[in-house]
């Protein structure tokens, strides 16, 4: 059994598909997506579709759009410049069918066989892959309760910028958001730094990239992420960045990780947005 992991779709369903016909999936095989299947490409409709009839053959965590999507669906969250293409799930027939499914996936997912994490941003430099687990426990928790669209419509802000395990709830869980779906970079003191989103060239001396952070208590556990467009394909040790940008113009990137291998691409072929964002 193979498993691939794959980058930011973001709407860009013309490019999914071919990934995975260039990909020549076998049956057993799994795929791993690292979040923002939706959101600024022009079809996030087909994705949610397209992913979401793969059933158990596809293990999907949450991404910041992901969560904008639900927020404005369940909770107070309004269209921002870019949205266009949520609106056709908002308007489509099966919308709560494809929202529930989206608010069921998990905000980090771990292979203990594969000895492999996933989430879509990054992890603190503070954080155990135990203390991450189960901080990731705790949003889920709230995404499926009774009371999600009151979560939803508070998770957005950027402090607490630092880790401290006497965090009341809301700012527990409202970090513990920014980690998983936001993280790019941290200052020396582990600070999250959440509007930094360029490439590394641009990056103040000052900050550095989550996964080369100083002491960071998860550099022995392997993950794979997505997220950061502008820093594109990573492979470093014990890391794996998957997001290259096909939203922008450039590729949609798969990787196996069950297995030594090197990373298959498809560029985009419906246009890139103009303007990178979030």
């Amino acid at each position: 059994m193979a498993v691939h992991a794959i980058g930011d779709v973001q709407g860009c369903a013309v490019e999914l598909d071919a990934l995975l016909d260039k990909l020549d999936l076998a049956t057993q095989d799994r795929l791993w997506f690292v979040g923002d299947l939706v959101n600024r490409g022009p079809d996030s409709l087909g994705v949610l579709r397209r992913v979401m009839a793969l059933r158990d053959t596809a293990t999907v965590v949450l991404g910041n759009h992901d969560l904008h999507l639900l927020a404005i669906a369940r909770g107070t969250a309004r269209f921002k410049t870019g949205d266009d293409s949520l609106r056709a799930v908002l308007d489509a027939p099966d919308r709560e069918r494809l929202l529930d499914w989206l608010q069921s996936r998990p905000m980090l997912h771990h292979d203990a066989e594969l000895a492999y994490t996933m989430v879509h941003a990054g992890l603190p430099p503070q954080w155990s892959l135990d203390t991450a687990q189960r901080c990731a426990s705790e949003v889920e928790q709230q995404l499926r309760g009774e009371r999600s669209g009151e979560f939803l419509a508070h998770m957005y802000g950027d402090q607490p910028d630092r880790w401290r395990e006497d965090l009341a709830e809301p700012e527990r869980l409202r970090f513990t958001v920014n980690c998983l779906t936001r993280l790019r970079v941290v200052d020396r003191e582990g600070r999250l730094h959440l509007r930094f989103k360029g490439p590394l060239h641009a990056l103040p001396a000052h900050l550095v990239p989550w996964f080369r952070a100083r002491g960071r208590r998860t550099r022995d556990d392997r993950v794979v992420w997505g997220h950061w467009s502008a820093l594109g394909y990573v492979a470093e040790e014990n890391v794996l960045g998957l997001d290259t940008g096909c939203v922008w113009g450039g590729l949609l990137t798969a990787q196996r990780i069950d297995v030594t291998s090197t990373p298959v691409s498809i560029a985009n072929r419906t246009g890139g947005r103009p303007v990178e964002g979030d």
